[in-house]
């Protein structure tokens, strides 16, 4: 991998450096800071003639990284890159897939577009996809998806409990049942009404027959916290045992975390930075990566 170079534009992210370590990639130099009006100023100091460029980037609370990171992409485009790959494990700009009411924007297809017209490639991990079937149908770059599912699967072999994994609504069935089938433990789907951002209600599970099992609350991303609260709250009612919950993206928007951690022990793959991570992507990142740059050769 003599002709690719790997760029972090997030300092304080621990993939990066283990992407490196696995691949063998090299790192590149640049400097990054603000003008004091507060405009970016960006120079790259590795050669990239000839080369494939891999930029990682945290795209957690993109609003002040999307700028930078597409004038860095410009930037070794102009500079001889052959190719501009974007690595980002959490793909935010999901959530507004359609225009439910009239003059909405349809972010997630405006953020799509210009990712698309920067980047030749763009690998992500487990991103929403709700209405979407997959990131090529509102991304036109070449769109590699990674999966935490043996991530997680991996983990639970771990425990010694018996364990009654739970999603929290009809779009996470597929993804909750695939864990389950590969760590052989059993499954409950719920159902989901949201009537707000932090109004959430959800069907009572079934616990007859599970009241000595572990439930674990397994969800892609975790944000305001209410679905997995509301859902705790029936286990509570049904003494069951203190909860897991496994989260890919742990957003934790506001008081999600504090008030989780006091009733449940959580799990969180490290695509968003937070104490609870102790899931590592790297290695699936990594092997996608490879697999990538093989093609490219």
């Amino acid at each position: 991998m003599n002709n690719t170079i790997l760029f972090n534009l997030s300092p304080n992210h621990p993939i990066p450096e283990e992407l490196s370590r696995e691949t063998g990639i090299q790192m590149g130099a640049f400097e990054i800071r603000h003008f004091p009006d507060g405009e970016t100023f960006l120079r790259v100091d590795t050669n990239v003639e000839q080369s494939n460029v891999v930029i990682f980037c945290d795209l957690f609370q993109p609003n002040d990284k999307f700028f930078p990171l597409l004038s860095f992409a410009e930037n070794v485009r102009e500079l001889g890159a052959t190719n501009v790959c974007l690595i980002t494990p959490y793909l935010p700009y999901m959530r507004q897939d359609k225009r439910f009411h009239t003059g909405e924007s349809i972010t997630s297809k405006h953020f799509a577009k210009h990712l698309s017209l920067a980047f030749d490639a763009l690998i992500t991990v487990d991103p929403h996809l709700h209405r979407y079937p997959s990131l090529e149908a509102v991304y036109t770059l070449n769109g590699m998806v990674c999966t935490a599912q043996p991530v997680i699967t991996e983990f639970l072999k771990t425990q010694t409990d018996d364990l009654l994994l739970i999603g929290p609504d009809e779009e996470s069935e597929q993804w909750v049942a695939a864990i389950a089938g590969a760590s052989n433990r059993p499954y409950q789907i719920l159902l989901k009404e949201r009537s707000g951002d932090y109004e959430v209600s959800v069907t009572e599970p079934e616990l007859a027959q599970y009241r000595d099992y572990r439930p674990v609350l397994v969800d892609d991303i975790i944000s305001s916290g209410r679905t997995m609260l509301a859902t705790i709250e029936h286990l509570q009612s049904a003494d069951m045992g203190r909860p897991l919950i496994i989260g890919v993206h742990g957003i934790f928007a506001k008081d999600a975390y504090t008030l989780l951690k006091d009733i449940a022990d959580i799990h969180t793959c490290n695509s968003i930075t937070h104490e609870t991570n102790d899931l590592d992507l790297s290695p699936i990142i990594a092997d996608q990566l490879m697999r990538y740059l093989k093609q490219l050769s």
